[in-house]
């Protein structure tokens, strides 16, 4: 199977796993190590400035051995994300980020114009920006020309478990940037959600809710990974599409003729 690149990189696992809302840290490495993930996404705030809580969680997230993918979640602007994202590469030591701009504090839908404007920025300082964003075909452009070479569609809102939303606009966006990394983020609650985003030609499924919040957390992130296997081999594998009409699987070549 190929492997997963993005930004120069290359991965074997197409999970990406988020580190928020475990029981215990012990629960978190164990759930990382289940389910193979080799990037790990955490949050500025989550180091908590600096503590010995943030000392202990930064300790752990080195010690599984996972690339690190900051984030900027809980900003709610382009200049709030852009100044997380620079803060979390001199803590993290990496120009990775995750960017999050979130227009709406109830629905947490993306603030695409501000994400598109702190994007641009962040390319401008040399960061590798993975963007948060809806299925829009228009911002996904305004994205790549900012400079990013990732999308990272919603399935649905965060924390929904309701899998995907809008097949219809996942599809239109694979068919679109067909070289393009496309990674599904958000709204994932079952691993069959993440074998559909595989299926519909998602290189990659992050995952963070559906994983920290399941009675055992390690078995939750097996059958993900299991999951996204079996949707990237279906993909792989070219599926018969749909038909309005029925067909045989047998064929009537030479069938016995019972009517004489």
């Amino acid at each position: 199977m190929t492997r997963l690149e993005l930004y120069g990189k290359s991965f074997e696992s197409r999970i990406l796993l988020g580190s928020a809302r475990y029981p215990s840290p012990s629960k978190l490495a164990e759930a990382v190590q289940a389910s193979s993930t080799e990037i790990v996404t955490v949050s500025l705030r989550r180091e908590a400035g600096g503590s010995h809580a943030g000392e202990k969680f930064w300790n752990l997230i080195k010690s599984l051995d996972v690339a690190i993918l900051p984030n900027t979640a809980g900003c709610y602007s382009a200049r709030e994300a852009v100044t997380t994202a620079q803060m979390a590469r001199e803590l993290f030591q990496t120009d990775w980020i995750k960017l999050e701009v979130i227009g709406d504090s109830e629905s947490l839908h993306p603030d695409t114009a501000g994400l598109v404007e702190a994007a641009r920025i962040l390319n401008d300082e040399g960061f590798k920006v993975f963007p948060y964003t809806t299925e829009d075909l228009v911002v996904a452009e305004k994205l790549l020309h900012a400079g990013c070479e990732v999308l990272m569609p919603w399935g649905s809102p965060i924390g929904t478990a309701r899998g995907l939303n809008n097949e219809y606009g996942l599809r239109a966006l694979r068919s679109r940037f067909e070289t393009i990394p496309v990674i599904v983020d958000a709204g994932i609650g079952l691993p069959s959600h993440a074998t559909r985003a595989m299926e519909l030609g998602s290189d990659a499924v992050l995952l963070n809710t559906a994983v920290a919040r399941a009675e055992n957390p390690a078995r939750m992130a097996e059958a993900f990974a299991e999951g996204i296997r079996a949707g990237r081999n279906a993909y792989l594998a070219g599926p018969m599409q749909p038909s309005d009409m029925p067909q045989t699987s047998t064929s009537l070549v030479d069938k016995a003729d019972l009517r004489q």
